[in-house]
C-alpha cells in the first residue's frame, strides 16, 4: 500500500479482528451440526451456545473491547508487548504453521481437487464481488482495498489456532493447508492485482449499471 501510495484507515486492523470471531462461531456451527457421531445429542441453541461461548471467541472479543476502553496513554504502557515483540511471535508461529502446513500437504492433496478448487475460487468470488460492493460502504480506494482483501482471504492465525482447541477433532491436514499453501499464495500473486484492477477500473461501474444497482 505504502509502495503505490494509496492511504487506507487504521480502523481496518480492528475490523479484520472482528471477522475472526463470527468465523470461529459458524465454524463450530458446521462442525456441530455435521458432526455424524453427536449430531442426534446436540440441539442448535446448544451449539449455538457452546459457539458464543467459546474461549477462543472469547479472547478475540475481549482485546477488542479492552482496546476500545483503553486511551492511547495506557495502550503506551503495554507497547513492548503489543508491538515489539509481538511481530517476533508472530514470525515464529507463522514458521510453525507453514512447516507444519508443508508436513501436512500430501495428505491434504490426496482429499482430491474439490478442497483445492474450493480454496482458490471461493477467495476468488468473494473478493470480485466485494471489490465490486464496497464502492458503496467507503470512497477510501485503500479502504476498499483492504476490505477486499480481508473478505477473499482465510484466516492464516486466530481461526487455525482456535480450531486446534475449539475442534479438536477436525483435520488439520485439510484446514491449515487450504488457508497456507493454496489461498495465501494465490491472493499475493494472482488475486490482490486482480482486487486493485477491479477497484480502480471502471468495470465495477459497468456492472453496476448492468445489473441496475
Amino acid at each position: 500500500m505504502e509502495i503505490e501510495a494509496i492511504d487506507f484507515g487504521g480502523h481496518l486492523v480492528a475490523i479484520m479482528a472482528m471477522m475472526e470471531a463470527p468465523s470461529i462461531i459458524i465454524g463450530v456451527l458446521l462442525v456441530g451440526l455435521f458432526d455424524k457421531e453427536n449430531s442426534d445429542k446436540l440441539s442448535i441453541s446448544g451449539i449455538l451456545r457452546h459457539s458464543l461461548t467459546n474461549g477462543s471467541v472469547f479472547l478475540i472479543l475481549g482485546s477488542l473491547f479492552a482496546g476500545w476502553l483503553a486511551s492511547d496513554a495506557q495502550a503506551q504502557g503495554i507497547k513492548p508487548f503489543t508491538t515489539d515483540i509481538f511481530k517476533g511471535f508472530l514470525a515464529i508461529f507463522l514458521l510453525d504453521m507453514g512447516i507444519t502446513s508443508g508436513r501436512k500437504l500430501s495428505t491434504f492433496l490426496k482429499n482430491g481437487w474439490f478442497t483445492f478448487s474450493f480454496a482458490i475460487f471461493t477467495p476468488l468470488f468473494n473478493g470480485c464481488w466485494v471489490a465490486i460492493a464496497s464502492q458503496y460502504a467507503t470512497s477510501s480506494i485503500g479502504d476498499r482495498f483492504l476490505l477486499t482483501i480481508l473478505a477473499a482471504s482465510a484466516s492464516y492465525i486466530a481461526v487455525p489456532a482456535a480450531m486446534r482447541m475449539a475442534v479438536p477433532k477436525a483435520n488439520p491436514s485439510i484446514y491449515i493447508p487450504m488457508a497456507l499453501a493454496v489461498t495465501f499464495p494465490f491472493n499475493i500473486t494472482i488475486g490482490m492485482p486482480i482486487y486493485l484492477f477491479l477497484i480502480l477500473s471502471e468495470v465495477c461501474v459497468l456492472l453496476t449499471n448492468f445489473v441496475g444497482v
